[in-house]
C-alpha cells in the first residue's frame, strides 16, 4: 500500500488551522494532524493515494497516483475539539473560541475577560488610516455612547501593529479597543479571509509615518452575546453604515 506524502511549502497559508478538506471527498483510512506545524485535530484520507499540497496555490490540492493526476479546489478547514469547521463558516449559535492580542496601549486583551460581561462587537477591517476603515471607525466612535448604553463593547481588529493603532486612535480620537492581529491568528479563528500585508505613508500632525501591517483582513463584523455565542455575522459590510447596522441588530436581540 502506497504511503501518504504531504509536501508543504514555506507559505504561511497552510499553517495554523488551515488544511485541505479531504475527508468529505474520499473514504478514510489515514489521519493527518495540524496546528502551526504541530499535530492537532485530524483529517482522514484514503491511503492508496499520494497527496501533494502546493501551498503556493491557495486552496488547491493535487491528488496523484501512478497513472493519473487531477486537481481538487478545496475549502479551508479549522479544527476545534476534534471537529472540522470550514474556515469562514463560523456559524450562528456557535460558541466563539477564546482569542487574545495586544491592544493599542500594548496591553494584552483577552476575550475570556470580556465575554459574559457585555455584548461584544468584533469587527475586522483591512488597514488603519485608509478611507473606508476610517469611515467605519469614526462611525463606531460617534455611535459608541448609544452602544455602551445597550451594554455593547466594540473591538476593531486588523493586521496593523500596536504603533499603527496608536496613530489611528490619535488621528481620529477613537474611543474603543483596537487589536493588533499582525499574524492573522484572530482572523483565522473567526474564519475571516486575509491576504498579504502592506505599507502606507501617512502624515499625522505634520509628521510623516510609514504604517506597515502584517496581513490584510477582509471587512467582516461579528456580534457575540453574553453567553459567548455568535448571534450575528456580516460578510458584506458597508463601512460607513456598520455601526448603525450593529445597533439595529442589538436592539432586535433585546426583544
Amino acid at each position: 500500500m502506497e504511503s501518504l506524502s504531504l509536501l508543504r511549502s514555506r507559505s504561511s497559508y497552510f499553517t495554523g488551522k488551515n488544511a485541505a478538506e479531504i475527508a468529505r471527498l474520499m473514504e478514510t483510512r489515514t489521519f493527518l494532524r495540524y496546528k502551526e506545524g504541530m499535530k492537532i485535530g485530524r483529517v482522514q484520507v484514503e491511503s492508496p493515494f499520494r497527496f501533494c499540497v502546493d501551498c503556493q496555490k491557495r486552496g488547491n490540492i493535487m491528488v496523484k497516483t501512478g497513472i493519473f493526476a487531477f486537481a481538487l479546489v478545496l475549502g479551508l478547514l479549522t479544527f476545534q475539539t476534534g471537529q472540522m469547521v470550514v474556515a469562514g463558516e463560523l456559524k450562528l449559535g456557535q460558541t466563539v473560541p477564546e482569542f487574545s492580542a495586544l491592544d493599542q496601549q500594548g496591553k494584552k486583551w483577552d476575550s475570556k475577560d470580556h465575554i459574559g460581561k457585555k455584548i461584544l462587537v468584533i469587527y475586522f477591517y483591512p488597514a488603519d488610516m485608509t478611507g473606508g476603515c476610517t469611515k467605519q471607525a469614526c462611525a463606531f466612535r460617534d455611535d459608541l455612547p448609544k452602544l455602551k448604553a445597550a451594554n455593547v463593547e466594540v473591538v476593531g481588529v486588523s493586521g496593523d501593529t500596536v504603533k499603527n493603532h496608536q496613530l489611528f486612535v490619535k488621528a481620529h480620537n477613537l474611543n474603543f479597543t483596537l487589536l493588533a492581529d499582525t499574524d492573522g491568528k484572530i482572523a483565522k479563528t473567526f474564519g475571516v479571509p486575509t491576504r498579504k500585508g502592506g505599507s502606507i505613508q501617512r502624515t499625522i500632525d505634520n509628521e510623516n509615518f510609514t504604517l506597515t501591517r502584517g496581513v490584510t483582513a477582509s471587512r467582516w463584523t461579528f456580534i457575540i452575546d453574553l453567553d459567548g455565542k455568535l448571534v450575528h455575522k456580516n460578510t458584506a459590510v458597508n463601512a460607513a453604515q456598520d455601526s448603525k447596522n450593529v445597533m439595529q441588530i442589538v436592539e432586535k436581540l433585546k426583544k
